[in-house]
């Protein structure tokens, strides 16, 4: 089929692009521009990437539309498709109708650990020799892209195996699924076996209380059939109490040592023993008896709670034995935008993550913190997403950076917000300052680079936390902190907000 995709330069939208391309289709997809980390991999997987939102893309018609959720009824492209009656979805229909029949649908939602968890659970499965499929909103190192079919095997007999067989992992996202469709997206996912890292509100465009966000994960739960299996967090209060009432399938529990316990004590319990360059080790049980010490490569406490979940929902779920999960746990090489090295220009450590909500910052200075114990820690952060942008959390982001050294912050990556709606970042910089915290706001990107390139010294970790571009911060860091080190005199003027 020919089929075109409205909105094609996000995650989720991206790798299914890339998914249908692999299975066979003629794909093209148009979006306002085609940043990294989906973008330039969009040319590489063969879309036909069109800029801009123009009806004279969908010339001549293609055999399916399908719109993504960054799209608005205004959008142009997708009011022409509507009006001109062409067959249009959204992602969930493409994947039910392409891509998950036949399958068992490994489904991890959350708050936070998504893309990680997910990760996580197909580079297991695939080291424990179930080629699975996959579709994951951020770019696996170990695959080197988001997306594979899965690859059904058939018997010597004929027969094709049971769907148990023939995994396919998916980041269940709660964002809704398209403006003429406002469920959460992991409602429409046949879910036989489900994680549940987290759950803390978030997406206030969508869901403006807690309740309604809680609601969306209370009908996830439900879903999974008595037949199924979900892998919940009993350290998260919230995950506790809507998989303890609203659950029919078997649940397996999973925590961290030292954790409080919400729900039902931890089947799957891991106790962090040491982190050094290599990553964390940690001591897994299950059941309450030992499975051994475990390597995962990186760090940081939350990401050992998701791959005690991972290991969890890839043994319970689908059979695998622990020997080979550990050996594949230790090559796990993590994911593109999560605690990602860009480079040590200088002798500087350069990180790259997608933390954005209070508690993902925290989890992940504090992660970096571990890997960098005598460092200083500069953490620069830019308010992009429609919750970071709003006052929702304007209380928690002072604590959420505690483990650095410094403080930048960008400008907000949205305008348009109503002065008492949006994030405070005076008040944010000044609640940090009176906290003994050295933070400053900067009126620009460009300045925040002079800034880092005129003080950073050999050994400072830097960590850009953002859920978008940027305006391209990553890798003008890392050129120019590059180009000091030859020339031994970086110079600029200091940008910061009076």
């Amino acid at each position: 089929m020919r089929i075109h995709i409205v909105g094609v330069s996000g995650t989720g939208m991206g790798s299914l692009a890339g998914l249908l391309a692999e299975i066979g289709h003629d794909v093209s997809g148009s979006d306002v521009a085609f940043d990294p980390p989906i973008g330039p991999e969009l040319q590489r997987w063969g879309i036909t990437c069109l800029k801009g939102y123009d009806p004279a893309h969908l010339e001549p018609p293609p055999d399916l539309v399908v719109v993504g959720n960054v799209c608005r009824p205004d959008n142009p492209e997708a009011q022409a498709a509507l009006e001109r009656g062409l067959c249009t979805t959204h992602i969930a229909g493409a994947l039910a109708e392409f891509v998950l029949h036949n399958t068992s649908g490994l489904i991890v939602a959350g708050t936070h650990g998504k893309t990680t968890t997910a990760a996580m659970a197909a580079w297991l499965l695939e080291a424990a020799g179930r080629c699975p499929g996959f579709l994951i909103g951020g770019i696996p190192k170990n695959f080197g892209k988001s997306f594979r079919p899965t690859r059904v095997h058939v018997s010597a007999a004929g027969e094709a195996p049971s769907p148990r067989a023939t995994p396919f992992v998916l980041e269940g996202d709660e964002y809704d699924t398209a403006f003429f469709e406002k469920t959460a997206k992991f409602l429409h996912y046949p879910t036989e076996v489900a994680v549940i890292t987290s759950v803390e509100h978030d997406h206030i465009d969508i869901y403006p209380s807690f309740e309604a966000y809680a609601e969306a994960f209370r009908a996830f739960v439900t879903q999974v059939p008595d037949h199924g299996l979900i892998v919940a967090n009993t350290s998260d209060a919230h995950v506790a109490r809507l998989v303890s009432e609203a659950a029919r399938a078997p649940v397996a529990w999973y925590a961290l040592e030292g954790q409080p316990i919400f729900g039902g004590p931890p089947e799957w319990l891991g106790a962090v023993a040491d982190t050094s360059e290599q990553g964390t080790r940690f001591d897994l049980f299950v059941g309450g008896v030992a499975a051994g010490r475990w390597l995962l490569p990186g760090g940081g406490r939350h990401n050992v709670s998701n791959a005690v979940a991972a290991v969890a929902a890839t043994a319970r779920g689908y059979g695998a034995e622990l020997p080979r999960l550990a050996e594949g746990l230790s090559r796990y090489a993590g994911v593109r935008r999560r605690q990602d090295l860009l480079g040590t220009p200088a002798g500087v450590f350069v990180y790259d993550d997608f933390a954005h909500h209070p508690t993902a910052v925290r989890e992940t200075l504090l992660a970096l913190r571990g890997r960098h114990p005598k460092s200083r820690l500069v953490a620069v952060f830019e308010p992009r997403s429609a919750t970071a942008c709003r006052r929702l959390h304007q209380q928690e982001y002072p604590k959420s950076f505690s483990p650095a050294d410094e403080v930048l912050l960008a400008p907000l990556g949205r305008s348009g917000l109503a002065a008492d709606e949006r994030l405070d970042l005076v008040a944010l910089e000044r609640e940090l300052q009176a906290q003994g915290m050295p933070a400053q706001r900067f009126s620009s990107i460009d300045a925040i680079i002079g800034h880092i390139v005129e003080r950073a010294r050999p050994t400072d970790v830097i960590a850009l936390l953002s859920n978008g571009a940027f305006g391209g911060i990553h890798a003008e860091i890392v050129r120019r902190l590059s180009a000091s080190q030859r020339s031994g005199a970086p110079t600029s003027d200091n940008g910061a907000v009076p």
